[in-house]
């Protein structure tokens, strides 16, 4: 007869071995979340995801041999995924700031973007002092808001969820202005004629992934990957892709 401590052994024995499985198996795949909402970085087309982000990202894994998996959130829930382990990434145009990285590690930057103020052509703002006073549409979780809480503390702020919604109370005249990112900006001012993007530049920012701490190596493998994109051209041809003209 078995005895009871030799039960326990083998049940550990057994225990350990599945989740050495279990193990593996996640490393052959990464877990990404995403808020597909903000073309043309990251966007829903017929009901599949597309946009720079999403196809710079599948290239990104393929080239590292593993598979993707890709959850769509809010983009105020993105990060705190990553530090729940519910996500071993996050791509959805994140600026790489000092306060997450406090909490997450960033792979090199994969573009340069940054800030810009998109209104009606005809409306009040011409210039970034104009914006004081004023009723600016942002997107909760994004860099926007505290930039204006600390270099626009006079803005009335017109906090939403999701990116269309921003752009949306600027056309419909609830909001003067939005301030968001530049290549999401540009774009929807070329699919509406009576709205512009300001010249004047409010930031200049560098685009990341947001990877989780506990994962290292996974932050390597992105950065070996993103190199060897670019030696090789890929990088390039997606960019080509979705920045031409004004977009860029």
């Amino acid at each position: 007869m078995t005895s009871r401590k030799s039960l326990l052994a083998t049940l550990l024995v057994v225990s350990l071995s599945s989740f050495a499985a279990i193990g593996n198996a996640a490393s052959d795949t990464v877990r990404i979340v995403t808020d597909p909402t903000f073309p043309p970085m990251e966007f829903t087309k017929s009901g599949q995801r597309t946009g720079f982000d999403i196809e710079l990202t599948e290239a990104l894994v393929k080239e590292m041999g593993k598979k993707l998996e890709w959850t769509d959130i809010d983009f105020k829930g993105l990060v705190p995924a990553v530090l729940s382990g519910r996500a071993d990434a996050a791509v959805s145009a994140i600026y790489i700031t000092d306060e997450r990285k406090k909490v997450v590690d960033f792979t090199d930057s994969y573009y340069a973007g940054g800030l810009v103020v998109l209104t009606k052509k005809e409306g009040p703002i011409k210039s970034l002092k104009d914006l004081d006073g004023k009723k600016v549409s942002v997107q909760v979780g994004t860099k926007s808001v505290r930039y204006l809480q600390d270099s626009y503390p006079k803005v009335q702020r017109v906090e939403v969820e999701k990116n269309e919604e921003m752009f949306n109370l600027v056309g419909i005249g609830r909001s003067d202005a939005a301030v968001t990112g530049k290549p999401a900006a540009k774009l929807y001012a070329q699919a509406h004629p009576d709205l512009t993007v300001l010249d004047e530049q409010i930031t200049t920012e560098e685009y990341g992934i947001a990877v989780s701490k506990n994962q290292p190596e996974l932050t390597k493998d992105f950065n070996a990957a993103l190199k060897r994109l670019k030696a090789n051209g890929t990088y390039q041809k997606i960019v080509d892709k979705w920045f031409e003209g004004d977009a860029k």
